[in-house]
């Protein structure tokens, strides 16, 4: 497989004229125009960027949210956090600090030399009882007779929302997903996550939860990630529309299980390096191996810029629900019955979806009409046209929204009234127009 993909390579960002250098440090996320377009695409034939030094967050947003477009970003955005200083060694890992603060923790391990289903047996220990493997792992010489453990989602920020371990960065802070869950009260869950794992652990071949966009962060160490654009993703199906495991296995070249594999398609060959930021947009899927001892901080996120992406995933997934159970259509609260199905398969199902926008728009509202400005994730501030241009996002998927033929059935929507929000965001949107 490895042989018949085409390789990329990249260009360097941090010469002058490159981008627009970052004004003097403030807290505030904002863009310069209200009319951009987001693109579910990758616009991008020139390989993926690595960012050198600082640029301004409107020209991140535009060069790589709103184009869908990967990037690395240099070790500036992680230099001063307090797990960089207190969860390393040099180049080496430190587990004095993770044992005092979290030892007893209960954390997620995933066994990547057992597969279950299409990805690794997991189980649960201790923070101290993981060290202790990994640590007694790495004095072996990570012998391939050991256990392969990885501690994969553990959601260190929920569980101790005091540990300032990091700052996201400014051009991560627009994050719909996080500001949804960190306010709701009826579920304690999030979508930030650490994760600690030996020289040789890896991830199998995966898009992220929702579609949505992630972020990673290696405190310490360095990782291999094989990214694929989306649409590349049917070459490594087999030939029951099944995603493959391991990109690399032998398996994958038996043209009776993958028959399309033998098909030229594209791929990005990255190693990120300590301290580095990797951006995996939207439908990318990709596989990911730490080459040394690693910790890293990633997060899963959804903003203006692909939730429209975000949308016809879930649509799309209801509908193969629908198809899965349409032999029982005509039993009562079939429709219901769908959408728990599409929670428990998705992780999501449409009234979540709809609370999630209207959790964003409604201090977004406000904001555009004068009042307090959105302080996001790792305090920084939202500019107003920023707000004004996720209201306009908003609008337009809940045009989607509304328009689809399962909306208006469920029991929820004659309570929760969906279409007032939209009249209520797009009198702002009118007002805003009004005032240029």
């Amino acid at each position: 497989m490895d042989k018949e993909l085409e390789r990329s390579g990249g260009s360097q960002i941090g010469h002058p004229g490159d981008l627009i250098p970052l004004a003097p440090a403030v807290n505030l996320v904002e863009i310069g125009d209200t009319c951009i377009e987001p693109s579910a695409n990758f616009e991008n034939d020139c390989g993926i960027s690595r960012i050198c030094q600082e640029v301004s967050y409107a020209e991140f947003f535009c060069q790589y949210l709103v184009r869908n477009s990967p990037c690395i970003i240099s070790n500036f955005v992680s230099n001063d956090w307090e797990s960089r200083k207190l969860w390393r060694e040099g180049l080496k890992p430190s587990w004095s600090s993770l044992r005092e603060q979290f030892g007893d923790a209960e954390v997620p391990v995933a066994n990547c030399n057992e597969k279950e289903y299409n990805s690794q047996k997991k189980s649960t220990f201790t923070l101290n009882k993981y060290l202790d493997y990994l640590e007694q792992h790495i004095e072996n010489g990570h012998q391939s007779s050991d256990p392969n453990l990885y501690l994969k989602d553990w959601h260190l920020t929920r569980d101790y929302p005091a540990a300032a371990v990091y700052r996201v960065p400014n051009y991560f802070a627009s994050d719909w997903l996080n500001e949804y869950f960190c306010q709701r009260t009826d579920v304690h869950d999030d979508y930030r996550f650490v994760y600690i794992g030996p020289k040789g652990s890896w991830t199998p071949l995966h898009a992220d939860v929702f579609t949505s966009f992630s972020w990673s962060v290696n405190i310490v160490g360095r990782k291999r990630w094989v990214l694929f654009p989306p649409g590349e993703e049917a070459h490594l199906k087999d030939r029951f529309g099944n995603l493959a495991y391991d990109i690399f296995s032998e398996e994958i070249h038996d043209l009776t299980k993958y028959p399309h594999c033998k098909k030229p398609g594209k791929l990005y060959d990255i190693i990120q390096e300590a301290g580095e930021a990797i951006f995996v947009p939207s439908g990318w899927h990709h596989q990911v191996w730490n080459l040394e001892d690693t910790i890293s901080i990633n997060h899963n996120w959804i903003n203006g810029c692909n939730i429209r992406q975000i949308w016809i995933a879930l649509s799309s997934c209801l509908l193969a629900v629908q198809k899965e159970v349409n032999d029982c259509s005509d039993m009562d609260g079939w429709h219901s019955h769908c959408q728990v199905m599409l929670r428990a398969t998705h992780g999501m199902n449409f009234e979540e979806f709809y609370e999630l926008l209207k959790c964003v728009a409604e201090p977004r509202i406000v904001q555009a009409k004068g009042g307090e400005r959105v302080t996001l994730y790792g305090g920084w501030e939202l500019g107003t046209q920023h707000a004004v241009w996720d209201l306009k996002q908003i609008s337009t998927t809940m045009d989607l929204f509304l328009s689809d033929p399962n909306v208006p059935i469920l029991p929820w929507v004659s309570t929760k009234k969906p279409r007032i929000l939209k009249e209520n965001i797009d009198s702002i949107l009118q007002t805003s127009r009004n005032n240029k």
